[in-house]
């Protein structure tokens, strides 16, 4: 499958309707973004049942700034609407493969107990 755009206007609805879903946060004038991109589409290629949206901060940066993107390339790695993960970087291939790797095996019931625990706590 190949990268979907992602913009305010369908972010929500890909990224809620989605089990698993990469985000990548990049600009044109980006040089280290420019080097990720190829390693990016290659593991979209890979995984067809993994969404891979990539969000140009050019012309989505109310997006952008949601997430408390600082610095580009950001990856962000979504599972059932929970960020895992968001790290500024281009990877390499390899890092991204086993990323993508413990993405999966991440317990998302636990990870569903330990958010409403905090929740608690924080209406305490």
């Amino acid at each position: 499958m190949a990268t979907v755009e992602l913009t305010a206007e369908n972010f929500d609805e890909v990224v809620g309707g989605s089990d698993m879903v990469l985000v990548d946060f990049w600009a044109g004038w980006c040089g280290p973004c420019r080097q990720f991109a190829p390693v990016y589409e290659k593991s979209a290629e890979k995984h067809d049942d993994i969404v891979f949206g990539k969000v140009d901060t050019e012309d989505q940066q109310q997006l952008a700034a949601a997430f408390q993107v600082r610095s580009i390339p950001t990856l962000m790695i979504v599972r059932d609407g929970v960020v895992l993960y968001a790290q500024p970087g281009a990877l390499p291939e390899a890092a991204l493969e086993d990323l993508i790797d413990q993405a999966r095996k991440v317990d998302m019931d636990e990870v569903r107990k330990q958010v409403a625990e905090q929740q608690q706590e924080q209406q305490a």
